[in-house]
């Protein structure tokens, strides 16, 4: 099967699930849907940092701080963010992922989709899936400011726009934690 055969959830405003659809019918139609996004840190506490694959059917050859994807129908946030953490990043035996929280991302072109926002500790090499990453590295929090292009936009790269709307929120949740 496809990925754009894969059969996901469709939810409302307040992410009930109201159907499924092949995921390709619902990036088409602009359907929402669920996604998990998990920040990964090494044991140095720098964060994966990947360029996408020219083939991905959404934000192709783009930077990404986040792994993660779609969440399968029937499938909850947690065991998706696990799931999509061990394939993304080529491991087994990964601690489950932390939740910090969720919100509705929204593309301003149609589509929607609620993002579920975890965190894990990642001390096992990595050897990312070749179809979804082709370029990675750990970087520290000065090096992924400097890619965002905080301060000027020379060294600036072209990020995922929900992975930046999750990073701003991330970093806004950090700063209200104990």
């Amino acid at each position: 099967m496809s990925a754009a055969e894969e059969i996901i959830d469709i939810v409302d405003e307040d992410d009930r699930v109201i159907g499924q659809r092949p995921r390709g019918e619902a990036y088409a139609r602009g359907l929402r849907h669920r996604c998990a996004f998990v920040l990964v840190r090494d044991a140095e506490g720098r964060i994966f940092v990947h360029r996408r694959t020219p083939t991905k059917p959404v934000f192709p050859s783009r930077y990404d701080m986040f792994v993660g994807g779609v969440v399968g129908a029937g499938e909850s946030y947690d065991d998706a963010a696990h799931r999509e953490a061990e394939e993304e990043l080529g491991v087994s035996g990964l601690p489950r992922p932390t939740f910090l929280f969720k919100f509705l991302y929204d593309d301003g072109a149609g589509g929607a989709w609620w993002s579920a926002v975890y965190e894990v500790r990642c001390e096992l090499p990595v050897d990312p899936q070749a179809e979804e990453v082709a370029w990675h590295a750990f970087l520290t929090e000065d090096e992924v400011k400097l890619r965002l292009g905080e301060g000027g936009s020379e060294g600036r790269w072209e990020w995922v726009p929900d992975g930046l709307a999750a990073y701003e929120r991330l970093k806004a949740y950090d700063g209200h934690r104990p």
